[in-house]
């Protein structure tokens, strides 16, 4: 379905918006920025902005990047005959590819994720998202597959694929912030995730595969 007019000026406002904060964190440091500095530089006004970005933090991690649904959604949207893991595994790879921002495979990231690290807040939020990742995914593990109540495996099973869908992003950040170009990047963390697959057991690998009439 084709983006309205509506729609495409709302992602360019969204965009303007937040390009502007970046910059200025990066310029300036995450707590030196105010949100009336935010909307001068964006153009838009501070209620705009809130309306965005319900807090200064979401400027930087935003909900619809940064979701605790994230591995959830990717999960719950697999194709038939596909596991939990194997559709993670086929969608970090498909991101890793298209050097997409969501993993931050992007030129200038660097810069971006040292201020992130730089910020305490921040910071906390990152690791928090984590856990609440391993959560939702748990959960939604649990209603899939009919678990009982207090069967450990779905929780186990989260707890396997937030640990790769971490390492993954663990490794961008330490080669980016050394330096290294996105294409080089890509490489070594495909080459990774290749060595993850041959790592994680059957069990975890061929858990809750999505039945052909769902």
């Amino acid at each position: 379905m084709a983006e309205g007019l509506r729609e495409r000026k709302k992602r360019q406002t969204l965009r303007r918006i937040s390009d502007a904060a970046i910059g200025l964190f990066v310029a300036r440091g995450f707590d030196a920025v105010t949100i009336t500095e935010v909307a001068e530089a964006a153009d838009v006004s501070v209620n705009t902005v809130y309306n965005y970005f319900p807090t200064k933090e979401d400027l930087v991690l935003p909900p619809e990047e940064a979701s605790p649904r994230r591995l959830a959604d990717i999960v719950a949207k697999r194709d038939p005959g596909q596991s939990a893991a194997r559709a993670v595994l086929a969608n970090l790879r498909q991101e890793i590819h298209g050097r997409e921002r969501t993993v931050g495979l992007t030129p200038g990231f660097g810069r971006v994720l040292a201020m992130i690290l730089a910020t305490p807040a921040l910071a906390a939020r990152l690791g928090d998202l984590a856990g609440q990742m391993v959560d939702e995914l748990a959960t939604l593990l649990a209603d899939e597959t009919g678990a009982p109540t207090g069967d450990p495996v779905p929780r186990l099973v989260a707890s396997q694929i937030g640990w790769f869908h971490s390492l993954v992003f663990a490794e961008i950040g330490a080669r980016t912030v050394a330096g290294e170009r996105p294409d080089a990047i890509a490489e070594a963390v495909l080459a990774l995730l290749d060595v993850v697959e041959e790592l994680l057991g059957e069990r975890v690998l061929d858990y809750a595969v999505r039945m052909e009439n769902r």
